[in-house]
């Protein structure tokens, strides 16, 4: 005679047409007093109630039926739908774009059966052809993407933050201009549109996100040289393309001085802008800024770009090579040899310390001290003998 279970353990019977053991239980009842049933199977009676076992661990965790089936996918479609409200478009669209490696590679796994080693594993895979920050990126964007999941009990634990993340493959490495490389692109871009953009990414070193937000109210071409201590020609950089419109850190706003080059190529740009706006008419948007379309818009940076491209071929260099950012290595690099102090360099990039400019501009720097051996060759002769 076969024994009958106790309360509680719920059902158990053979299902003919799927093959297999069905276990049953209730777990509880809605507000409405309907019951609330879990159900698992397996080709025996051990596994059926092992499944079983399995979903009401799952029911008590908090995890719904449907909530066991959400996918990697699903999980990233959330967070980039939700979880990056108040951020920029632009900053939307490249964690899309990293997430694109998440979707491909382990989008179809139910996020509960995910685990640490298939994460290893998939990250060891795009190390192959990715470089190492882009590869941190897109942990970066996995382990939010499950954050969010957990705390909305799409799954009990966050694997992902059980991973280490392994170095890729080398980036180019920024470079920087010579002098006679600058000198030939400065004249290249003479007669462009892009002339005095270049000349203010090279002579005064700025972000070519912040040359893009540069409005003609933060530009003084006349300075004020009768005061009792003249001011200079400058430009505020106070602004970006960033969200919100700030700079990059609190000491990258800033203002720098403008050496004569940039004055006069800034007038040419103001005339040429003038011209502009007489031929737009009332098609021209004014928004102040210094670097715009012929219809007054803001550029962005592909528009700089292609230009940039242009003006480097121009010049006799390969436009492959080159980007606008590398501008402002050259700055670093043509402010360093001609013996400017770091502390300074520093300053004028807008750095809050040495620490950044000398682990991003490291191979700009010039190597070889020479602050103290010049103050020796002029405390002390050729001969060894000091100079009275």
């Amino acid at each position: 005679m076969t024994k009958r279970r106790s309360r509680g353990d719920g059902g158990l019977h053979w299902d003919e047409d799927r093959q297999r053991w069905i276990a049953t239980v209730t777990v509880g009842y809605t507000p409405a007093g309907k019951r609330i049933v879990r159900k698992a199977s397996g080709r025996t009676k051990t596994a059926a109630h092992a499944a079983l076992r399995e979903k009401i661990r799952e029911y008590e965790d908090g995890l719904s039926t449907a909530q066991t089936g959400y996918t990697v996918a699903q999980a990233v479609e959330d967070w980039l739908a939700y979880g990056l409200n108040g951020r920029a478009a632009s900053t939307v669209e490249k964690n899309r774009y990293m997430c694109k490696h998440i979707i491909e590679g382990l989008g179809a796994r139910k996020l509960k059966d995910l685990s640490a080693t298939e994460i290893d594993q998939w990250l060891m895979r795009l190390a192959k052809k990715l470089g190492t920050s882009t590869v941190q990126r897109v942990y970066e964007c996995l382990n939010r993407a499950v954050i969010r999941a957990m705390a909305r009990n799409k799954v009990k634990q966050n694997v992902v933050a059980l991973c280490g993340v392994p170095s890729g493959q080398p980036g180019r490495p920024s470079k920087s201009l010579t002098f006679e490389a600058a000198k030939a692109l400065l004249d290249a871009a003479e007669d462009t549109r892009l002339y005095a953009y270049v000349v203010l990414s090279l002579l005064i070193g700025a972000r070519t996100e912040e040359l893009r937000a540069l409005t003609w109210s933060h530009v003084d071409l006349d300075g004020r040289p009768d005061e009792d201590d003249p001011v200079p020609p400058s430009v505020q950089v106070w602004r970006s393309v960033r969200q919100g419109g700030d700079t990059k850190t609190r000491k990258s706003r800033r203002t720098l001085a403008l050496p004569l080059r940039g004055v006069v190529a800034l007038r040419v740009q103001r005339a040429l802008q003038d011209q502009d706006r007489q031929q737009a008419g009332n098609n021209w948007q004014d928004h102040d800024l210094v670097f715009a379309s012929s219809l007054g818009t803001a550029l962005d940076a592909a528009n700089v770009r292609r230009a940039f491209r242009r003006v480097t071929k121009a010049a006799g260099l390969n436009p492959a090579d080159w980007t606008p950012r590398e501008l402002r290595h050259s700055f670093v690099s043509l402010l360093s040899e001609s013996g400017v102090s770091i502390n300074d360099i520093a300053d004028l990039c807008g750095h809050s310390g040495t620490r950044v400019t000398e682990a991003v501009y490291r191979h700009q720097l010039r190597p070889v001290l020479l602050t103290g051996a010049a103050a020796m060759d002029k405390i002390f002769a050729l001969d060894g003998e000091p100079r009275r």
